[in-house]
């Protein structure tokens, strides 16, 4: 988790990177931005109000980390203070080569240096890039000799960052420990901030591993287990419910465990071992047989764990609870299916 209090910034560079496939070149400052502590505050706002998860990265390369361009710049950065600007020239560089998509927008790049971070526990020093591609026009009313005036300004609303990474000067042979911010991401122009400029990959840690085996089980309870057992939309929201509780009420992780506890019968035990191993194989992953939970993983997770039954055009059923209380059935008269309720109270 990162703790921003103390934050400082010691360096700060600006430049201004455009489109490469629309020629819009780089415009690089001449020194560093002096900043006054008024300035500062509303910076360190701008660039660290955003960065709330708790998912991390690490720098990556396909050979040698160290041939990543980002973790090159940033490295010297770390070694030698002294040639911040330098390197921030170098990385405003890379990230116009990158930028080749024909949607990407112009920006300003603010590479920063920053000190007294926290994270994990661990105080440590960082390098912060990001990109402002957003105007928005504000409203500024001033007073004349007897009346007010209206007039206006495009400038960068400091609640809304685009896009931004922290580079901590930690777990450096992995690649240092990285958090992004990409309100963009969907999108396929805005993949090259991550993908291509930063070239960043899941850290393998407990939050991705509590992530990636939620997603295991979300897949199989959709996927493999309609094709493979007679369930029905009921029994699947059942067993999602019971796979989000599980991790709820667990402050580990045992494979065997869960597996005896939410899927209980053999062969549904024994098909979903087949689909770890598949799942693992498809995306060059591991699902580890124990691990630690990680809460926050948890509550991200379990946003998407949806178990709601769509009937028609007409209702949708969630599914919280007990899976007796809700019964299928076929009515030959009207020739139509039906779930049956029971319940208590009406609330």
């Amino acid at each position: 988790m990162l703790h921003t209090e103390e934050i400082d910034i010691l360096s700060l560079a600006l430049h201004k990177v455009g489109n490469k496939s629309q020629d819009e070149g780089v415009r690089l400052s001449a020194a560093p931005v002096c900043i006054d502590e008024a300035v500062q505050s509303l910076l360190l706002q701008y660039f660290l109000s955003p960065f709330k998860s708790e998912e991390y990265f690490n720098l990556t390369h396909p050979s040698d980390v160290s041939l990543n361009e980002i973790y090159r710049y940033v490295s010297r950065i770390f070694d030698h203070p002294e040639s911040f600007f330098e390197q921030s020239t170098h990385i405003a560089r890379h990230l116009y080569e990158e930028s080749t998509h024909p949607k990407i927008k112009s920006g300003e790049l603010y590479v920063v240096l920053l000190d007294h971070c926290i994270v994990d526990g661990e105080e440590t020093e960082a390098v912060g890039l990001f990109k402002s591609e957003s105007k928005e026009t504000f409203l500024k009313v001033y007073p004349t000799s007897d009346n007010f005036a209206i007039d206006y300004e495009d400038g960068i609303n400091i609640n809304k960052l685009d896009k931004g990474c922290l580079i901590f000067n930690t777990e450096r042979e992995n690649g240092y420990l990285v958090a992004v911010v990409d309100n963009l991401r969907q999108s396929g122009e805005a993949m090259y901030w991550r993908d291509d400029f930063l070239n960043v990959a899941l850290r393998c840690d407990n939050f991705h591993r509590t992530e990636q085996c939620l997603d295991l089980c979300k897949q199989f309870v959709t996927e493999r287990l309609p094709e493979t057992f007679n369930v029905d939309k009921a029994d699947q929201a059942d067993m999602l419910n019971k796979s989000v509780q599980f991790f709820k009420e667990n402050e580990i992780f045992l494979f065997d465990d869960f597996t005896e506890q939410v899927m209980q019968q053999p062969e549904v035990i024994q098909s979903f071992k087949e689909y770890r191993a598949e799942y693992e194989n498809d995306r060059n992953v591991r699902i580890d047989e124990q691990f630690d939970i990680s809460a926050p993983a948890v509550k991200k997770q379990a946003k998407i764990f949806k178990s709601v039954i769509k009937l028609d055009k007409n209702f949708h059923i969630y599914i919280h609870g007990n899976r007796q209380l809700i019964e299928k059935g076929y009515d030959d008269e009207r020739d139509m299916r039906y779930y049956k309720i029971y319940f208590k109270e009406e609330q």
